[in-house]
């Protein structure tokens, strides 16, 4: 396997869902995309992941709970949201206990795509996921070519379409980055050889998609492993209000113009336009959001 092919296919794959026409409410572009951190954990230690630094982002084990999911739907639901969900986030998803509750919860509303390590995956778990209402299930594989294989038999084994599992080659050292798309995740990761940080470069992560923690807090997006600086909270504002507010509009105002000068966007050295180009000129089109408007932060 190719690293950097699986990273294409990958890109390629999610381009018609990210990257499709916007869905408007109330004359605003509406997210394509929206990743949940189930649990604040993972069993593994990555060096191109903050979870490797104790210090960074610790393994807290707190969770999300179903309160949170069926107040998020609900916001949803008022809205009509028909974009998709990525559980992944700054866990390992299926190590919550309540995965399969959640995603059928959220597959009510639109596609439900799993990133997991796989360890905790046997046959049973593989049937039970394949049975859920998840639309695809990702593997990143980091142990080996050997891992592969026992997961390509799994599936055969149990007779799972192959196009609902992906199986991503993540094995191989910082020469080849790690089989990864490698970032900083704003300046917590320093394995690799990294891009340099560009202040003055447009972002459109926050045209197109958000990212909600265990507790309900919102934050610009999966790059953004401090988690100083959220957007709202999805208990104490709807999913609307807070999409829409003056926070996110001021980092979506500075990002449009090709300026990341503000924390924690100043320490990331993400592309951040690989996808959501529709997204961002539909911000732009809109007459009342102005990207000449004075931004204070």
């Amino acid at each position: 396997m190719d690293p950097k092919l699986t990273i294409l296919k990958n890109i390629k794959r999610k381009k018609p869902i990210l990257d499709r026409d916007p869905q408007f409410y109330s004359g605003y572009p509406l997210p394509s995309w929206i990743e949940l951190s189930l649990i604040d954990t993972c069993n593994r230690i990555c060096s191109f992941c903050p979870k490797s630094d104790e210090k960074i982002a610790p393994n807290t084990h707190q969770k999300m709970e179903r309160v949170l999911i069926e107040k998020l739907c609900s916001d949803l639901k008022k809205i009509n949201f028909n974009g998709a969900f990525c559980l992944c986030g700054y866990g390992e998803p299926l190590l919550h206990k309540d995965h399969i509750f959640i995603i059928n919860e959220l597959a009510k509303i639109g596609q439900v795509e799993i990133i997991t390590n796989g360890d905790t995956i046997n046959d049973k778990k593989l049937r039970e996921i394949y049975s859920s209402s998840a639309s695809r299930l990702l593997i990143s594989l980091y142990d080996g070519s050997d891992q592969l294989k026992k997961f390509q038999k799994m599936i055969e084994k149990n007779k799972i379409p192959k196009d609902f599992v992906i199986l991503r080659d993540r094995w191989y050292s910082d020469k080849n980055d790690f089989g990864v798309k490698l970032t900083n995740r704003v300046g917590t990761v320093s394995a690799g050889k990294q891009d340099k940080i560009q202040i003055n470069k447009k972002c459109y992560y926050t045209s197109y998609q958000l990212l909600i923690d265990w507790n309900g807090d919102v934050f610009l997006c999966p790059q953004d492993w401090q988690r100083r600086i959220t957007m709202g909270n999805i208990m104490q504002k709807s999913f609307f209000d807070i999409w829409n507010g003056n926070i996110l509009h001021k980092f979506r105002r500075l990002h449009l113009k090709g300026n990341r000068s503000q924390a924690p966007c100043n320490s990331c050295n993400a592309h951040g336009m690989v996808y959501g180009e529709k997204h961002s000129k539909a911000w732009m089109e809109l007459s009342k959001f102005p990207l000449s408007k004075k931004v204070k932060l």
